[in-house]
């Protein structure tokens, strides 16, 4: 049975033989930019990409540029069609592939906000996340997976939730007034809430099938701003550009 990682890739295959670009030249950076450079200065101090357990890719086609975030990193020149070709057994494949996706989803005018916020932008951001929990999806119980600082401690504010992490670091520690659930928590907290927030990560770690329920889910960030387009996924991620 194909992952949703592999149909994603498949399905963008796809589009860019359609588009004929597969001999079109990408290249995906990795080490150029520094945890300013990729979120700027927010007030916050604790976001994984601060600690150095994560890095931006981030993908050039045709002047526009895709982000996604990894915990395998490097830098990868080629054409579409190499990229499509890539096996998707590892994280810094995965991130090539992904942020690729999101630059080509941008330049082909089919994403838009595929570039990581700065500064202020996630606090901003987080103002506006119950409004949308609440006003689309009717939330009271959201199980958040993966650890957003902003975002965890303003749904915690006004909802009931649960998060659910894999670094091994947060597992087991109260973050932003929430505590922070390791994997094997994962099935019961999804089987507990009304809904998923779920950052978008999930698909560069092709992890995403899992949260694909008949729950509703809301996906946040860059990373998974093309293959929402692709797929029709709901994406919250109002301060990226």
């Amino acid at each position: 049975m194909n992952s949703t990682l592999t149909i994603v890739r498949d399905k963008a295959l796809s589009l860019w033989e359609e588009q004929n670009i597969l001999d079109e030249s990408i290249t995906v950076v990795a080490g150029p930019l520094s945890v300013k450079e990729a979120i700027g200065e927010p007030e916050e101090q604790d976001f994984p990409i601060q600690q150095g357990k994560e890095k931006l890719m981030e993908a050039v086609f045709r002047g526009a540029k895709g982000q996604a975030f990894t915990d395998h990193y490097g830098n990868y020149t080629g054409t579409l069609g190499e990229v499509a070709a890539l096996p998707l057994d590892n994280n810094f494949h995965r991130a090539v592939f992904v942020s690729t996706l999101n630059a080509v989803s941008r330049a082909l005018g089919m994403a838009d906000c595929t570039v990581h916020c700065k500064d202020a932008g996630p606090k901003l951001c987080s103002g506006h996340i119950c409004r949308r929990l609440r006003d689309e999806y009717n939330a009271e119980q959201v199980t958040i997976i993966g650890f957003q600082p902003a975002l965890a401690e303003a749904v915690d504010k006004e909802l009931r939730v649960r998060l659910v992490d894999l670094d091994p670091d947060n597992v087991g520690q109260v973050k932003r007034g929430v505590l922070v659930e390791g994997a094997e928590s994962t099935q019961d907290a999804i089987d507990w809430c009304d809904m998923l927030l779920v950052t978008g990560t999930t698909l560069a770690n092709d992890t995403i099938g899992r949260f694909l329920t008949d729950k509703p889910v809301l996906f946040y960030g860059t990373t998974i701003s093309g293959a929402a387009a692709l797929m029709g996924w709901d994406r919250f991620c109002p301060q990226s550009s």
